[in-house]
């Protein structure tokens, strides 16, 4: 009875282990998301045109044709996301003010897990 409670022990302490790790991966998803939630926004401000805004999301999913594991490849797909809209040269010749920043940052939107 002792062994079987200290292998019950054993496996709680790596579903344990799983689910923090599942819980890490969730923040990470979480973050990348809101940074291109927020990058989104500024090109809203800065009236990015659908069609360029439409080639960035084309370009993105281009280059992650390759779909592996669904959770790798969404953060995949995310970060690429991420890279494509911060190299987009609209955001480059304008850089966000102040002011659109606080604006940007009175209204996040949260996503708790």
């Amino acid at each position: 009875e002792l062994q079987q409670k200290v292998e019950e022990t054993e496996l709680l302490k790596m579903e344990l282990q799983m689910l923090e790790t599942e819980r890490v991966r969730l923040s990470l998803v979480e973050e990348k998301f809101m940074d291109v939630l927020q990058l989104l926004q500024q090109l809203r401000d800065l009236n990015i045109s659908k069609r360029a805004l439409g080639k960035i999301l084309l370009s993105t999913l281009e280059s992650c044709r390759d779909p592996r594991n669904g959770k790798a490849h969404l953060f995949e797909v995310l970060d690429t996301l991420h890279h494509e809209l911060t190299a987009c040269e609209l955001l480059q010749s304008h850089p966000l003010g102040q002011a659109q920043d606080c604006r940007a940052l009175a209204n996040p939107l949260l996503i708790s897990c």
